[in-house]
């Protein structure tokens, strides 16, 4: 096989070039303009994206390594395969923000939609810890991939990485279409050479190699074929520490759903997720495993292990390629993150009204927000000496974090709006719980563990929680929603002025529209809405809009005719709700609301309860 090498790496390389010659004379292949806007395709998206991925394997296989050993190999693939099942539900979030007319901000705009502004602080600090983290790891990795066959001095070494930082804020100041069309630039190199990279190590591996390979996945399925009563906490434990050890390897993922505002629609985040999984999710894996199965000693190239990989395939001037393809992807895996982190702070900036943070130039680049994030990146890496080791054990939990929250809340949002509002894709409920539980396990084993990236987190989270709510009290936008809501004594005003003794009630559910548009008198319809959703349209006079934030639905049901109950003791209250139209399967809490209302004939004796459904009103 060796001796047919060169003719099958020349003819890799020869028909990689005719597919980028094609792709680099696409017309509109990276941005379109529409609607006086230039957007990002999927493409471009999913590239800036994977640069963050794809970097990971010049430092996660060695990290993993280090804390789980030839385990690395089989739990580096099952985390790849984790991350696919977590991109489907980053895209299903992508479609609800759209939505609800929600473009961006990822995981802080999800958890801000169904929780509420506190734990999107929290969300915030996760996140953010995340995007600093991956400029700072990223920033010290390329200088010493890309500098391993020269001897610096460490205050060079640091100059470098600060060097690094403000090149790559100056290239996104200059716009994000610039952006995108040097960033596919770089991509197209990394494809050529991790492609020859890939190639070679499988025509290198040998019978002792895939032994290795073979023997990681025996040694982690053999703790499970054994499974009984006592091992069982030992082993879901051990499927923890692996996931936890590996999911670096994958720390870009959310980023794809925080710059959902880039692109036209959800469907070019699916496809940017797809292309990941179809690249980076396979290559990570494949690297990972010929690496560390390799006679290569990862805990004597911690920081070049794929770089020293390269020169024992093809000699140390492919190494030097690897190298310094090492130092670009890294470098623009710092990219990554100076663009997730400007579409991050740009939601909360407008959110609570900094408009001055989020002024553009005139290549639409948010620049103020790219000084301010290149000044914090350099203080972090200043902080932690440019060291790599700490800067991992840092990165971890607030990748997790966020992650947990993204599922928490995705979890949340099905239980209250089931299937019914967003059809077009969802996922399954059950896998979503079995995923967020995983993931919650492994932020608990991270904190635990790591104590510096839990010092980290808690401190920024500490932070962001109590400079967010001091600004929320005064600049949340719910306060504009809720000034627009119905008074209860108009309600009540409404209801009195009738002449018929006989008055009725019909509640609507939270996005629930079918309301009569005739004024009848005695009639008045309440609809219950969350101020972050923002206030349904009052459709006539007697629709009656009312938002609850602390209590549930039912709650706000019971106040209501409590207040009716009290200040018109003379009239004879009928209270109509709708007819529920998920089951239980597609949303149980519905079955919970039904199972309250089956309590309110007995709480409230004079009062007449109808459960109805009205095709006409339904479709109106």
């Amino acid at each position: 096989m060796i001796a047919y090498k060169i003719p099958i790496l020349v003819a890799v390389t020869a028909a990689m070039t005719v597919v980028f010659f094609i792709l680099w004379k696409k017309k509109n292949f990276l941005s379109v303009f529409e609607g006086g806007k230039w957007w990002l395709t999927w493409i471009a998206i999913a590239i800036i994206t994977l640069m963050d991925e794809l970097t990971s394997i010049f430092y996660a296989p060695s990290e993993a390594h280090r804390f789980i050993g030839q385990n690395a190999i089989f739990f580096i693939a099952f985390t790849s395969i984790l991350m696919r099942v977590l991109s489907n539900r980053m895209t299903e979030i992508a479609q609800i923000l759209e939505h609800h007319n929600i473009r961006g901000g990822g995981v802080y705009s999800f958890s801000y939609l169904v929780l509420g502004p506190t734990v999107s602080f929290v969300a915030v600090s996760s996140i953010f810890v995340d995007y600093v983290l991956t400029a700072s790891i990223s920033t010290v990795s390329a200088v010493q991939n890309g500098l391993a066959f020269i001897d610096i001095s460490h205050g060079t070494a640091m100059l470098l990485n600060f060097a690094i930082v403000w090149l790559v804020a100056a290239l996104n100041i200059s716009g994000i279409r610039e952006n995108a069309r040097f960033t596919f630039g770089i991509f197209t190199f990394a494809a050529f050479v991790l492609v020859i990279l890939v190639v070679s190590g499988l025509l290198h591996m040998d019978g002792a190699q895939a032994a290795t390979v073979v023997e990681s996945g025996r040694n982690v399925g053999s703790r499970f074929l054994t499974l009984n009563l006592g091992t069982l906490t030992m082993d879901i434990g051990f499927v923890i520490i692996g996931v936890s050890s590996c999911i670096l390897a994958y720390s870009g993922i959310e980023s794809v759903v925080q710059t959902a505002g880039l692109v036209r629609s959800w469907h070019e985040i699916r496809k940017a997720y797809l292309f990941l999984a179809l690249t980076v999710g396979i290559f990570t894996p494949v690297i990972s495993a010929l690496v560390l199965s390799s006679n290569i000693d990862p805990a004597a190239h911690e920081t070049d292990l794929i770089t020293a990989y390269a020169s024992m395939l093809n000699g140390p001037v492919f190494g030097i390629i690897v190298g310094a393809l090492a130092s670009f992807t890294l470098t623009m895996a710092v990219n990554t993150a100076f663009v997730a982190s400007s579409e991050l702070l740009e939601r909360v900036a407008e959110r609570y009204g900094f408009h001055w943070l989020a002024v553009t130039n005139s290549r639409h680049s948010y620049y103020r927000i790219h000084i301010f994030s290149a000044i914090l990146f350099s203080i972090i890496i200043a902080i932690t000496s440019g060291s790599q080791a700490i800067l991992a054990e840092m990165y971890a939990i607030g990748l997790i974090a966020s992650m947990v929250i993204n599922m928490g809340s995705l979890i949340v949002y099905r239980y209250i709006s089931g299937t019914k509002e967003i059809q077009n894709y969802f996922t399954h409920r059950s896998l979503t719980v079995l995923l967020f539980l995983i993931l919650l396990a492994c932020l608990l084993y991270l904190a635990y563990e790591k104590p510096y990236g839990l010092a980290l987190w808690s401190i920024v989270t500490g932070i962001f929680l109590f400079a967010g709510l001091s600004i929320a009290r005064k600049r949340a936008p719910e306060i504009h929603e809720l000034r627009q809501s119905d008074s209860p004594i108009d309600l009540v005003t409404w209801l009195g002025m009738a002449e018929e003794e006989d008055v009725h009630l019909y509640f609507k559910r939270p996005q629930e529209n079918a309301v009569s548009r005739d004024l009848e008198q005695g009639r008045a319809y309440v609809s219950f809405y969350t101020p972050r959703q923002g206030i349904p349209v009052k459709l006539t006079e007697n629709h009656f809009r009312f938002p609850f934030t602390l209590q549930n639905v039912f709650k706000n049901m019971c106040t209501y005719i409590d207040l009716l109950l009290y200040e018109l003791p003379h009239k004879k209250l009928t209270v109509h709700l709708g007819w529920p139209m998920s089951s239980w399967l597609d949303r149980f809490s519905i079955g919970v609301l039904v199972m309250n209302m089956m309590r309110l004939p007995r709480s409230y004796p004079a009062v007449t309860f109808r459960i109805e459904y009205d095709r006409k009103k339904e479709a109106s």
